[in-house]
């Protein structure tokens, strides 16, 4: 790398990555399993791990933005721009929900299950890395879908409200010039709010796992920002503006793996070409590596293969979903989940309710449809789905629950 400040944020991107790999694989943190122990037997122990995870992200990140360590107003993605695609986020969400969940993972789990052994992730891997680079670097998203999600964004900026974040939306509201005392306040109290919930949960403080998967995960995505935007980060972009050759996709960011799937794909079609490398890439290898590592000391490394052709036809149309909404919704389970909820910004919560929502009806219809087997079509599945999650009134369900 011509750029050192570049070398040591990838280097930290790498180590913070690993440490993520490794206490994601010990302690089972997971949110397609969190979501599927909340749906199948109402246990919320993993799911409040992942919202404890984003108290902690969420304290971080305001702290830092309160000494004037990190600023994530502008940020690779734009979690706070101005430009409120809400459906975009709603429809990559649901998507990028039923795709995990067929597809066996979200893309963070996807790695986790290849350092374990799992090669049906592997394959989940390349075709959500490819229908990422499909949706990034070529004009497949311009065709199918830059015309409604252009027509549905709403221009915050035109209605007086600076970005998408819950302070300055509420600032605008209130008629408050600064935002900087409401971010302090929203953020001290959502953050407060989700410790009470998960740690008044015995699922979730009588399991030490979860405890300590919320807590890291957290710290990991705050060490994100901290490396991307902190001092040596801000040393590597101005350092990158004066290079001829400029490396991809330097700039404030954290921990996010649907599209650095596909930019770890690009990479590795010329993996001579070091400005290919991105901070994304270097998370990528890094979870794979801790995963890995942990699986091997562990003795959990076990080479698994696909069951049947309906079980790699299930992989490869959830890998497909996956690539596409998680582009669409600008991030996945971590990316809008964890890092973009740490930001505040509106887009990341309703992307992270979406992704839930996807992945809970989508295993309510696999259940029905296991449990009726061929008597169940997936209208009258949807439907029964919708009512047990208390989505549609029960004069609308169609299949008694087994």
């Amino acid at each position: 790398m011509e750029s050192e400040p570049l070398y040591y944020v990838f280097l930290s991107a790498f180590l913070g990555a690993v440490v993520l790999g490794v206490v994601a694989s010990k302690t089972n943190f997971c949110t397609m399993g969190a979501v599927s122990d909340w749906v199948n037997v109402g246990k919320k122990g993993r799911l409040w791990a992942w919202f404890v995870a984003v108290a902690v992200a969420l304290l971080g990140v305001t702290l830092m933005e309160g000494l004037g360590i990190v600023s994530v107003s502008d940020t690779i993605p734009p979690y706070r721009t101005a430009n409120f695609a809400w459906l975009r986020y709603m429809v990559g969400g649901i998507l990028f929900g039923i795709g995990m969940t067929l597809a066996g993972g979200c893309g963070n789990k996807t790695l986790l299950n290849i350092g374990g052994g799992n090669m049906k992730s592997l394959l989940v891997f390349v075709i959500a890395g490819f229908m990422a680079y499909l949706m990034t670097k070529t004009d497949f998203y311009a065709l199918l879908f830059h015309g409604w999600v252009s027509a549905t964004t709403i221009d915050l900026a035109s209605l007086g409200v600076a970005s998408q974040s819950l302070p300055d939306m509420l600032s605008a509201v209130l008629g408050v010039n600064d935002s900087a005392i409401l971010h302090y306040v929203l953020a001290t109290a959502l953050a407060l709010c989700l410790f009470v919930l998960a740690f008044r949960d015995r699922s979730f403080r009588g399991n030490i796992n979860n405890v300590i998967a919320g807590i890291t995960v957290g710290l990991v995505v705050v060490g994100g920002w901290y490396a991307s935007g902190g001092p040596l980060g801000q040393a590597a972009i101005e350092a990158v503006e004066w290079l001829d050759e400029k490396p991809l996709g330097v700039g404030v960011q954290s921990y996010t793996f649907i599209n650095p799937l596909g930019e770890t794909l690009y990479y590795l079609a010329a993996p001579a070409d070091l400005l290919r490398i991105t901070f994304g890439v270097m998370a990528v290898a890094g979870v794979m590596l801790g995963s890995l590592a942990y699986a091997l000391v562990s003795g959990s490394f076990r080479l698994v293969w696909f069951t049947s052709a309906a079980d790699f036809v299930k992989h490869v149309v959830g890998a497909v979903l996956m690539g596409v909404g998680g582009v669409l919704a600008m991030g996945c389970t971590i990316g809008q989940g964890i890092s973009g909820a740490s930001t505040l910004a509106l887009g990341s919560f309703l992307a992270l309710g979406s992704i839930i929502l996807g992945s809970a009806v989508t295993m309510k219809i696999q259940y029905y449809q296991m449990m009726y087997e061929e008597e169940a079509g997936l209208l009258p599945a949807l439907l029964s789905s919708l009512v047990d999650l208390h989505l549609l009134p029960g004069t609308l369900r169609r299949l008694d629950p087994p």
